[in-house]
Parts: C-alpha cells; structure tokens; sequence
C-alpha cells in the first residue's frame, strides 16, 4: 500500500477512532490533514478576530509551513494509527 492509501485509509479510520481525542490532538490531526492535502497554509488568518476555534486551526496549520506533504501524510497516518 504506497503513502496516498495509507493516508486516506487513516482519514477513514480518524472517524471511527475508539474515543474522541482531546482539543490537542484534534488540532494537530487538523494541520497535518490540511498540511498534506493543500501545503502550505495562506498568511491571512480568520477574518473574525473572536473566532478563536478558527485562529486556534490556522495557527497549528502555519506551524507546519514549508513541511512537505508526504511529510504530513506520514506523519497524520502514524497519529491515527497511535490512536487506534
């Protein structure tokens, strides 16, 4: 199984996890995701300076800039499965 099925193999298993993970987690599983999938993160975060679900997502995403995507595929993909 080459890194794109295992990825999309662990985003399928992310929403069966046994139990919800913490805020921690989830941010970390949402950067990698986005990281993977898009790269790199926009320098323009939420428009609404109270959303601070939304700055919490885009500044976990930013931290992983310049990481590449196969980097954050593995790394989501090894996440999952230690949740598991």
């Amino acid at each position: 199984m080459d890194l794109q099925e295992q990825f999309e193999q662990a985003v399928s298993n992310s929403k069966t996890l046994p139990e919800k993970p913490g805020n921690d987690v989830l941010l970390q599983l949402y950067s990698l995701y986005k990281q993977a999938t898009e790269g790199d993160a926009g320098d323009d975060g939420p428009v609404n300076p109270f959303d601070f679900v939304a700055k919490a997502k885009h500044n976990a995403w930013s931290e992983l800039k310049g990481q590449p995507k196969a980097d954050a595929m593995q790394q989501y993909v090894d996440l999952v499965n230690s949740l598991r």
